[in-house]
């Protein structure tokens, strides 16, 4: 199993690095739970976060989101003050698994574990962590030889494929990075759009899955592909028929 069903636990060495925030409007939506995308943009603050308290976090400022899971387990609400815990559950010299819990002060609580690939700044390649980084993260698990398997395999369907929906996804500006990509959060904006005809994977525990195969860059004229098979909700970023992330929804 590439992913497991039950991310893995808080570890009993070393302590989590934590911060805290309340949800802001602009993170919920029409029902006031917060989006996958805002959770996506918590990952990435705690993460920059984390780097200014850890040895070497300085040098090691270039990272890209192969793949982030998200466990919605209950709905964390606009208001509540949520405390982020972030820990290594797996690492290898050059990339490493990050788990994140996202607990809120009256009881929401989202899990989830992203793949990330460290990337030297100048060199633009993926880089070896130093030897003080890794330190803490090889404290809090024993999995050292961590290895990339996709676990989204299947190819987009044809857009004339019966039960296919498609729609487009136009970018804007904002959405755009200073490496000239979309920001990986703008992915989980386009997810919502589609969950909003599929509000029964919403009404209860659910996992969200996005990998990203190639990143978007501003001028590309994206479409969302989307099928639906039984509780489990597929969905492609394409461009000119070429995948560049997939999606999958799905009760927990």
């Amino acid at each position: 199993m590439v992913i497991p069903s039950v991310l893995p636990e808080r570890p009993t060495a070393g302590t989590p690095f934590e911060t805290g925030w309340p949800v802001r409007l602009a993170d919920t939506d029409g029902n006031q739970r917060l989006r996958l995308d805002a959770i996506a943009r918590y990952l990435q603050d705690i993460g920059f976060e984390h780097l200014d308290a850890v040895e070497d976090g300085d040098t090691h400022r270039g990272w890209v989101v192969r793949r982030t899971v998200i466990d919605v387990l209950k709905p964390i609400e606009f208001g509540e003050r949520v405390t982020l815990r972030r820990w290594c559950s797996g690492l290898s010299t050059r990339w490493c698994n990050m788990r994140v819990q996202i607990a809120g002060d009256r009881g929401g609580l989202v899990e989830t574990e992203a793949f990330l690939i460290h990337f030297g700044t100048e060199s633009g390649l993926p880089a070896r962590m130093s030897d003080r980084f890794m330190a803490p993260m090889l404290a809090s698990t024993s999995e050292h030889r961590l290895r990339w398997k996709a676990a989204l395999t299947d190819p987009a369907p044809p857009l004339d494929a019966p039960g296919v929906r498609v729609r487009p996804f136009p970018l804007r500006i904002t959405d755009i990075d200073m490496l000239d990509h979309v920001n990986n959060s703008v992915y989980l904006s386009g997810v919502e759009e589609v969950l909003a005809e599929h509000d029964d994977l919403k009404s209860g525990p659910h996992r969200a899955i996005i990998e990203y195969v190639k990143p978007l860059k501003s001028g590309d004229d994206v479409e969302l592909s989307a099928h639906r098979t039984g509780t489990a909700l597929d969905i492609w970023f394409t461009v000119a028929d070429e995948t560049h992330a997939a999606t999958r929804v799905m009760p927990l």
